[in-house]
């Protein structure tokens, strides 16, 4: 953008898109930067919203699924270790702790607040930076029965982390117009 220096954040409105999040040059980036910057994106996305709840709210069950603002988090945690800590960083789910199903990897402890949650993610994001930057974008990794390269699985996490962030965006809405605050 003509003017705009190097670095710098685009102010927008707080209802515009979550991209607007990104530095201007990410827009324009390499590959990598772009796959990194949009990923990253997502990832504050989810913790933004997140941070616009309480406690209470946060563990509040608005469908039928074990989907609440914590869980969403839990799961977006899981999925960073699974792709980024356990595939591409080679090291078995056993090692880590994962849990075995999708379901438990939303359910939600007695200790498990909006800080906690929040700041379990943002470490397991920081460890995922730190494990792919070890590692060349075309490099493979075993998948099930195929291989996957770590293009693919900046592709897949931003594609999962959006999805789930537009989960968020609902629920957020809905337990603000229970509270009265809607808006």
């Amino acid at each position: 953008m003509p003017g705009q220096r190097a670095g710098a954040l685009r102010a927008r409105p707080r209802d515009e898109a979550a991209l607007s999040l990104m530095p201007v040059e990410s827009f324009v980036a390499g590959e990598r930067a772009m796959l990194e910057g949009m990923l990253d994106v997502q990832r504050g996305e989810l913790r933004r919203l997140l941070s616009e709840v309480d406690d209470t709210q946060a563990r509040a069950r608005l469908v039928p699924s074990l989907t609440t603002m914590l869980g969403l988090v839990k799961h977006a945690t899981f999925v960073e270790q699974v792709w980024f800590h356990s595939r591409v960083a080679g090291v078995p789910r056993a090692d880590l702790g994962l849990p075995d199903t999708i379901d438990e990897t939303f359910t939600l402890s007695q200790g498990d607040t909006v800080h906690t949650v929040g700041a379990a993610h943002l470490a397991a994001c920081q460890h995922s930076r730190q494990v792919a930057e070890a590692h060349a974008l075309d490099e493979q990794f075993p998948w099930h029965q195929e291989l996957v390269s770590l293009r693919f699985v900046y592709a897949h996490m931003i594609a999962e982390l959006a999805r789930h962030a537009g989960h968020g965006d609902v629920l957020v809405e809905q337990l603000k117009a229970r509270a009265g605050r809607a808006g």
